[in-house]
């Protein structure tokens, strides 16, 4: 099942497996196995061997998916996590991060949270749907693998949607990850532990609410944590000083990134790596990292050399004297009658993630640039077809990229075609109407799935009647990212410098923080 390289890792992971538990296989045909019981059985057979005897492993389960296998630990706390299918791919660290906490070695987790977690209340019947290929994913999977682990009165269970495909059509699941609680929708898309921590524990918000108004003022504080902020924080941190960063999700778009070949220095890597390697650098540098909190208002210093205070959604209120705004951008929506109505029910915006729940399906791609092209060619190896429409006149994308879509033959392309709207039964998409900008005349395409890719919107709402902002509603910063505020300054994807790249929101957020402390070390301090 497992080849010798990742073999030779396992072996070297599992060697911090201290405590010793089983894992217990539930099978469809132990009599007469099937092809996915054998790929199961040769899966468990490989980690009873790297692991040197200190897991071990059983093939008389009763769970009704089949295959699936519990982690049990005869002789420890009760532990209720099965993975249903095989969590290969993304998700094979995360059966590998799933085995070590169960054998005892300590996660990588704050130890706040983990208290938290084990002192969760109630029952809680977690049920994840995940694919192979999604880098969103693993984050839910983790965090649920993680928390059942710790609290007896957590149940999660991992289920690849690819082989259960006859539960994702009766669920009508169209986008991973998708997750359940108590047989009832809980969320949809990448959540940390920390996020769905906070959504069961009802008091969790006040209390942290409470804990980020106490905190001292800062000298940098940064809203938003992707390569901008990211950036911000090491060069501010490296002067010697208070800074903070509050962040809805650590890394920003990059998670969303599926593939990072144009970062100078880094030859490949994914976003969600990439993401990570930003957080544990700023970690490294003492930065204290407040992770989803979502920044709901800015009020400006009274006085020069005063604090700048960030008011976040919970409630809470962080001062400083000095602020660097990186919140990035998000997908921009079509905005068009059935989008929001079919979000997540047909309506897609990671190809890369949900892609594979459409295998056979036709789909539509809206948008003509790279990121759309883009789309269209990935989605045309795995669908039966795709139909590109695009408001303008051509396709914008690269010419390489065009050429290579058009020669592809299950792919219809449509310019100067307007979407007017996404049609559905009242549960998921079954067509996209839209009409030609020239003649006139509407088409409405049957199908099963769209994929949105039109482009970003800047995340500055919170900001209009406080800072200088563009028609486009992007923050309006000079050479040395000031803002109109004193003391406030931005950087990356947010603001109006152009091209919207990860080494140029770096390259930016780095000139934001020198700037900030050039304007620290000239301002007096406020009495």
């Amino acid at each position: 099942m497992l080849d010798d390289t990742l073999k030779a890792q396992l072996q070297a992971y599992l060697q911090r497996v201290t405590q010793p538990f089983e894992l217990v296989a539930s099978l469809a045909n132990p009599a007469a196995p099937t092809e996915t019981d054998t790929q199961v059985k040769q899966l468990l057979a490989d980690i009873v061997e790297a692991s040197g005897g200190k897991i071990s492993a059983r093939f008389d389960g009763t769970n009704a998916r089949k295959p699936s296998f519990n982690l049990v630990r005869p002789n420890g706390p009760a532990l209720n996590l099965t993975f249903a299918g095989l969590p290969l791919g993304h998700e094979f660290t995360s059966l590998v991060l799933a085995l070590l906490w169960t054998g005892g070695h300590p996660p990588k987790v704050e130890a706040d949270v983990i208290e938290q977690i084990k002192g969760l209340d109630g029952d809680f019947n977690f049920e994840v749907y995940m694919s192979l290929s999604c880098h969103n994913c693993p984050d839910v999977v983790q965090a649920l693998s993680l928390m059942a682990i710790l609290n007896p009165k957590v149940k999660a269970t991992v289920i690849e949607g690819g082989m259960f495909q006859t539960e994702v059509n009766e669920r009508q699941i169209m986008a991973v990850p998708s997750t359940f609680l108590n047989g009832e929708p809980f969320g949809s898309g990448r959540m940390l532990v920390e996020e769905i921590v906070a959504k069961i524990d009802t008091g969790a918000a006040a209390k942290d609410a409470a804990k980020l108004s106490a905190k001292d003022p800062y000298e940098v504080l940064i809203v938003g944590g992707g390569p901008a902020g990211a950036a911000a924080a090491v060069y501010a941190a490296r002067k010697g000083i208070r800074v903070g960063v509050a962040a809805e999700r650590f890394g920003g778009q990059t998670n969303d990134t599926m593939a990072i070949e144009n970062y100078i220095s880094v030859l490949e890597t994914d976003g969600p790596k990439f993401a990570a390697a930003l957080e544990a650098q700023v970690r490294h540098y003492g930065v204290d990292i407040m992770n989803l909190q979502l920044a709901s208002k800015l009020v400006p210093a009274t006085t020069e050399g005063g604090l700048v205070e960030v008011h976040l959604a919970n409630g809470g209120v962080l001062k400083s004297r000095s602020v660097i705004l990186s919140t990035g951008a998000r997908w921009r929506n079509v905005n068009c009658p059935g989008e929001a109505e079919y979000r997540n029910k047909g309506v897609a915006y990671c190809p890369h993630c949900d892609g594979p729940l459409f295998k056979g399906k036709r789909v539509s791609v809206i948008g003509g640039g790279n990121s759309g092209v883009e789309a269209a060619i990935d989605l045309a190896g795995i669908v039966s077809h795709v139909t590109l429409v695009e408001f303008a006149d051509q396709l914008k994308a690269d010419a390489v990229l065009v050429n290579k879509l058009k020669s592809l033959p299950n792919v219809t392309i449509h310019v100067n075609a307007q979407t007017n709207e996404i049609t559905g039964d009242g549960e998921k998409v079954n067509g996209l109407r839209f009409k030609d900008r020239v003649s006139g005349e509407e088409t409405l395409v049957p199908l099963e799935g769209v994929f949105v890719q039109i482009g970003l919107v800047p995340n500055t709402e919170f900001l209009k009647g406080t800072v200088n902002l563009s028609r486009f509603g992007e923050i309006e910063v000079d050479a040395k990212n000031h803002t109109n505020v004193p003391g406030v300054f931005a950087a990356g994807d947010c603001t109006t410098v152009p091209y919207k790249q990860i080494v140029i929101a770096a390259g930016e957020g780095s000139k934001a923080a020198l700037s900030a402390f050039d304007h620290l070390i000239r301002t007096p301090v406020a009495a």
